[in-house]
């Protein structure tokens, strides 16, 4: 089989790799271009494991000499590593043929047992130190942008959401909320609205608010540049009140504020039922825009209809009323 270069894999060199691959007691292949073909140089058994093995490639590599060189690796045991040795210090025209050669060489031998390769142009590359480096790289995550990192990390924080053990500062500040403004939500006959936000210091969860509000107060109450939590007790009919839990927080908020906010979200949640009537906590909100909370939005969240008391209820259904026909001819 011919290369770009035009140079083929020499017969003994497929036999001898073949061989190794059965037999699976040589480390190394040494591979060199000699007379328009690539032929077999050089082999070395195994003595150790590879890490300890890689260090003879400084005996068996020359300093201005390009080589291929096949090492085969512990483990999986029948996959090999390539290694492309192309010297600075070579020849230009040696550079072009090993170059233009490889692919012929992996192509001929079989690509497939191959899961590694290396580019090396000094024997510095090629230590047992130098190997680990690149299998770190190697096993390293993709790198992400700044947007992809920042997402990433609030998805995380959601995740590990759900308890109060998410964070122990928060779940000892949230016991004294209850014990005050939430607690007064299910008593009283007005719409009050308390917020709590979070002292990043030591992340703990400290009330900020409380007081008598109506559904257009909302937005303009909640902080607009960090995040918040708030309990909305709304007495939307003569004989109805719910309470409403809002999460808010802006888009624009530090990351690091953002996965706090979002791991304590439900921890707030539950803790509030746990002290109020399940029939009175009846829906979480989440919003990026506290503006946008007013009346109309609470009501579309709730399935709630003006004049209706109660969430889901809709519109009263009126009868089908039949068109009137076209009067009689006298």
């Amino acid at each position: 089989m011919s290369s770009l270069s035009g140079i083929a894999v020499s017969p003994e060199l497929t036999a001898e790799f073949a061989r190794a691959c059965d037999e699976k007691q040589t480390r190394f292949i040494k591979v060199s271009i000699e007379k328009e073909s690539l032929v077999h140089e050089l082999s070395v058994p195994l003595r150790g494991s590879f890490q300890e093995d890689f260090a003879q490639l400084n005996e068996i590599l020359q300093d201005d000499a390009p080589a291929y060189i096949m090492a085969k690796l512990d483990d999986p045991p029948a996959e090999w590593l390539a290694i492309y040795y192309v010297p600075d210090t070579a020849k230009v025209r040696d550079k072009m043929l090993y170059a233009s050669s490889r692919a012929s060489l992996l192509k001929t031998l079989g690509s497939t047992l191959f899961s590694d390769s290396i580019f090396a142009t000094s024997k510095v590359d090629l230590t047992p130190e130098a190997y680990a480096a690149h299998r770190r790289h190697v096993n390293a995550p993709n790198p992400l942008s700044a947007s992809e990192q920042e997402m990433a990390d609030v998805r995380a924080a959601e995740r590990e959401a759900g308890g109060l053990s998410v964070y122990q500062g928060s779940r000892a500040r949230t016991g004294h909320i209850g014990q005050t403004a939430i607690k007064s939500l299910a008593e009283g006959d007005d719409s009050v609205l308390v917020i709590a936000t979070i002292d990043m210091a030591s992340e703990t969860i400290v009330l900020h608010s409380s007081s008598p509000k109506q559904p257009s107060d909302i937005g303009s109450s909640l902080p607009a540049d960090s995040g918040a939590y708030a309990f909305f007790a709304w007495k939307h009919a003569p004989s109805r009140r719910d309470i409403v839990y809002i999460y808010s927080c802006p888009s624009g908020s530090p990351v690091k504020q953002r996965m706090v906010y979002a791991s304590g979200f439900n921890a707030l949640f539950f803790h509030a039922k746990n002290i109020l009537a399940d029939s009175l906590l009846t829906r979480k909100i989440e919003t990026s825009t506290p503006t946008e909370i007013d009346e109309v939005y609470l009501r579309s969240e709730l399935d709630l209809v003006s004049g209706q008391g109660t969430p889901g209820s809709g519109e009263e259904k009126k009868p089908f009323a039949r068109p009137r026909g076209p009067a009689r001819r006298k």
